[in-house]
């Protein structure tokens, strides 16, 4: 493999501009699963590319970690993080749970885990109902719309903001922050066009943002998760300021930011294959298994860095310690040895052990409000398609991590409700 394939796995805007490489990673599967890249300007890196592979290092914590980094950037942005974590501040003591391992990691994870229980969202559920029936009806009431702006934006980030206790009212600004995290690469989402100004004002307006929360919570606490974050102690003692502005930044952006991605991807999906909205409609019990194959179809998290902390040996080669490991769940997600036809879009399969939420200890823990948000949505949107097609370009983001749509102009019929189609 050359390096302009490597950069194509890596580059932000080669997503934006290309969508997801399955050329390489087809390539890569079928002759080098396991292929050490070293493109200029960024760090040498293993691109794992196998279910089998990802699931065996994923399962083994302690010897391939998250720290010191979980996501793939250019060296320049690298070493601008470490200066900035050498000056101190509070960004330098700012940690996530993604970013955790082994112990900081287990307790810090049971902080919000039981709002994520199913036992939890099903009370959630006929709130989570009713915002997609509400959203799909203003859909209907237009002919046209942009379905990641006016739909697949606003279902997840209202159902999380309800969940944290936020008012409607904040829910442009939460959307805003998380686009300019996630899209810091991308020109459409950036405050400024030099990267150290822009995530420095970021960064000091999400610690506004959350600071503001957390002393509002802490003095005036209620039943929301903010409340249990904002006041949340570990092994007895009040959670440090860093992690708990982390567990902020991360509930706040991420709780949202994936599930639009897997349900504007998803309806990408079905109207190229207009025979599984089709499918759908027909059998409307298959609910569950049509998300799961969003979900692994489209793949909203594209990649993780694992960093090694011993030397390993993977399909006879060494993995030293100190190397940066790619895990490439985008590519597991179309694995043959895994998947039958992989590439093809079925609402209906059945075998679909996809790793589209991850696996092992950092699985994902909002997985179970991702399938019930993105299936109450499709419920109440798939009976009520009349028809439906591309009215322009659909345009991903430039992102490496995240890299789902932007912009998806359709143009459809929809019933007034789905009442009406079914008569």
């Amino acid at each position: 493999m050359n390096e302009l394939d490597g950069l194509k796995l890596v580059e932000p805007s080669a997503y934006a501009e290309h969508g997801y490489p399955h050329d390489v990673w087809n390539e890569l599967r079928a002759n080098d699963p396991l292929h050490q890249f070293d493109v200029p300007g960024w760090r040498p890196f293993w691109a794992v590319t196998k279910h089998a592979d990802i699931i065996e290092i994923s399962k083994q914590p302690e010897k391939f970690t998250n720290h010191p980094r979980m996501v793939i950037s250019p060296l320049e942005q690298e070493l601008e993080a470490e200066r900035m974590q050498a000056e101190g501040g509070f960004m330098a003591t700012m940690r996530t749970i993604i970013q955790m391992d082994g112990d900081d990691h287990r307790k810090l994870r049971k902080v919000a885990a039981h709002a994520f229980t199913p036992n939890v969202l099903k009370k959630l559920k006929p709130a989570i109902d009713e915002t997609a029936r509400g959203l799909i009806d203003e859909m209907a009431a237009r002919a046209e719309c942009d379905f990641i702006t006016d739909v697949a934006n606003l279902h997840p980030l209202k159902i999380i903001c309800r969940i944290l206790g936020m008012p409607e009212s904040d829910e442009p600004l939460i959307l805003r922050l998380t686009n300019e995290l996630f899209g810091s690469a991308d020109p459409e989402f950036q405050r400024d066009p030099d990267r150290q100004k822009r995530m420095m004002e970021l960064g000091v307006e999400m610690f506004q943002f959350f600071t503001g929360i957390i002393e509002d919570r802490r003095a005036n606490p209620t039943d929301d998760l903010a409340s249990v974050i904002a006041n949340a102690t570990v092994d007895g003692e009040p959670m440090s300021p860093g992690d708990t502005l982390g567990y902020f930044l991360i509930t706040f952006t991420a709780g949202h930011e994936t599930t639009r991605g897997g349900i504007g991807g998803g309806l990408r999906a079905l109207v190229e294959n207009q025979d599984q909205i089709a499918n759908w409609k027909a059998d409307l019990s298959i609910e569950k298994q049509a998300v799961n194959e969003i979900v692994r179809y489209v793949t909203p998290v594209n990649t993780m860095v694992r960093n090694a902390q011993v030397d390993y040996e993977l399909r006879g080669k060494t993995i030293k310690a100190g190397d940066a490991i790619v895990l490439f769940y985008a590519s597991a997600n179309r694995d043959e040895e895994v998947f039958d036809d992989p590439h093809a879009f079925r609402v209906d399969r059945k075998k679909n052990p996809h790793l589209g939420f991850g696996i092992g200890e950092h699985f994902c823990i909002g997985s179970n409000l991702a399938r019930m948000t993105t299936g109450a949505l499709y419920s109440e949107l798939i009976p009520r398609i009349e028809s439906i097609e591309f009215a322009g370009e659909p345009q991903h983001v430039a992102s490496n991590l995240v890299p789902g749509l932007k912009h998806l102009p359709v143009r459809y019929e929809l019933s007034k409700s789905k009442t009406a189609a079914r008569s």
